[in-house]
């Protein structure tokens, strides 16, 4: 018993010893536990004092986008649009295209891309849950590539806006589609660059300021949402740059802050009112900022000022360069264009520029293309688009110098009866069926009263000679 009580001594002296000499010589070490990242609260107050409404939401971890995902999912919609008189290769009776959309309210409106459904006879749309409906088009716009669907439901699923100009290059955001043969798909990346134009869209009001990120997007998610992480709309994904036919790194978003505007018009009047400053516009390039003497290569350069226009009558010249538009900064044309397309013709802006060196801000009470501040019925529009060309009225000075009343053809669109006449745009309509026409107005209701076939007599300004053009209606 006495041995058994020594060896204990003795093994517990050693122990003691062993634990002495150990953290005598060796140096503490330190443990690291990782914790989940705490969520960040971001509020930016440049875009507050900017005049842009700010926003001060949950932004996730770069790991967590499944709170957002769940949200959003439901209001993402899958859309085939068909048109009936077209047959494929098979022989099937399809002929369209199809692509994705999002619900912005409850009773059923849906943005898509024009591209999605032109031309379509009729549009099928596919919720998340597997339900169909029958969709009717409310309005597209060929100038910023959207289109306004509805379809008859009660309490739907659906995405509420955000506020683009609030996102950062580097902020995370997720693009979300519904393509014919994958239901819903998700993914992730991160804003590239803002204000991106890649030039894909025609006419002379094309708007291109586009988000770009560098989440995945590929055919078949045309028209999907792209959003912030805390589930808010920012952007309507619209295209990819491309070789393959695939996505190879480049995806393009339309801002929700100028599709909002889009479709608010679309909803209301069934077209765009679209505000024009009534200028002609310029990049600020590196020689143009040094004879200007700009401290800095950015904003867009005055190149031309249209007569009785709303920049006219508030004083803007040729050869100011524009830096801001209502506070918020226009480096580029497309920030410029995107900034402008959210008015209304009869709205004012602030428009802050550099004449000679010094700062400038003017007032300027924005036009339609007619040179009014008249808002345009969507009905008539829409009949001079089914026949095929934009028109505007000239102006006092157009006419003293041409010597003649009349209209401007604007633009032609492809495939339109007008275009199969060959007509180009610029061509001044002085009668029609031999009355003579002053307004677009007048225009309308000539035509209207044709009987079977309709007459066109005009000039051009830069050519002799009087043309004619014909087309049955």
């Amino acid at each position: 018993m006495k041995n058994f009580s020594l060896t204990l001594l003795a093994s517990f002296i050693s122990a003691i010893l062993a634990i002495a000499v150990y953290r005598y010589f060796e140096k503490p070490q330190e443990v690291v536990i990782r914790e989940t990242v705490p969520a960040r609260y971001t509020n930016y107050t440049d875009e507050l004092m900017s005049g842009n409404q700010g926003r001060q939401f949950l932004s996730s971890s770069p790991t967590n986008f499944t709170t957002a995902a769940k949200a959003v999912t439901p209001a993402v919609v899958n859309i085939k649009a068909s048109t009936s008189s077209d047959f494929d290769f098979w022989g099937s009776g399809y002929g369209g295209s199809s692509g994705s959309g999002v619900i912005i309210s409850p009773e059923g409106y849906i943005i898509t891309n024009n591209h999605v459904v032109e031309d379509s006879k009729s549009v099928e749309v596919t919720l998340n849950d597997k339900k169909k409906y029958e969709a009717k088009l409310i309005g597209i716009d060929e100038n910023t590539d959207l289109a306004l669907l509805k379809i008859e439901g009660d309490n739907l699923p659906h995405l509420a806006f955000g506020n683009s100009d609030s996102i950062l290059v580097g902020e995370w955001v997720l693009a979300v589609g519904n393509p014919f043969n994958l239901e819903s798909t998700v993914t992730a990346g991160i804003v590239s660059a803002k204000g991106r134009s890649i030039d894909i869209l025609e006419g002379e009001y094309k708007i291109e300021s586009f988000i770009q990120t560098d989440a995945a997007v590929n055919p078949g998610n045309s028209g999907g949402a792209l959003v912030n992480t805390n589930g808010e709309l920012v952007g309507i994904n619209t295209a990819i740059i491309t070789r393959s036919g695939r996505y190879e790194g480049y995806s393009f978003a339309i801002p929700s802050n100028l599709a909002k505007k889009i479709i608010s018009d679309l909803k209301d009047f069934g077209m765009v009112q679209r505000g024009i400053l009534g200028v002609g516009i310029d990049e600020v390039t590196d020689e143009t900022a040094k004879e200007l003497g700009l401290s800095t290569v950015e904003g867009v350069l005055i190149s031309r000022i249209t007569p009785k226009s709303g920049a006219d009558d508030a004083g803007l010249l040729k050869g100011d360069v524009i830096i801001k538009i209502n506070g918020s900064k226009t480096s580029t044309i497309p920030a410029l264009q995107e900034q402008v397309a959210r008015f209304r013709p009869g709205n004012k802006v602030e428009v802050e520029y550099i004449r000679s060196g010094k700062r400038k801000k003017a007032m300027v009470t924005l036009k339609n293309k007619g040179n009014t501040t008249t808002l345009i019925g969507g009905r008539d529009e829409s009949f001079l688009r089914d026949l095929g060309f934009e028109l505007r009225d000239l102006s006092s000075t157009e006419k003293r110098k041409l010597g003649t009343d009349g209209v401007m053809v604007v633009s032609v669109y492809r495939g339109s009866k007008i275009e199969r006449t060959n007509m180009d745009p610029e061509f001044i309509i002085t009668k029609i069926n031999d009355s003579k026409v002053g307004s677009i107005e007048e225009v309308i209701e000539t035509i209207k009263k044709s009987d079977d076939k309709v007459m066109l007599e005009g000039i051009y300004e830069s050519y002799p000679g009087e043309y004619y053009y014909a087309f049955p209606i």
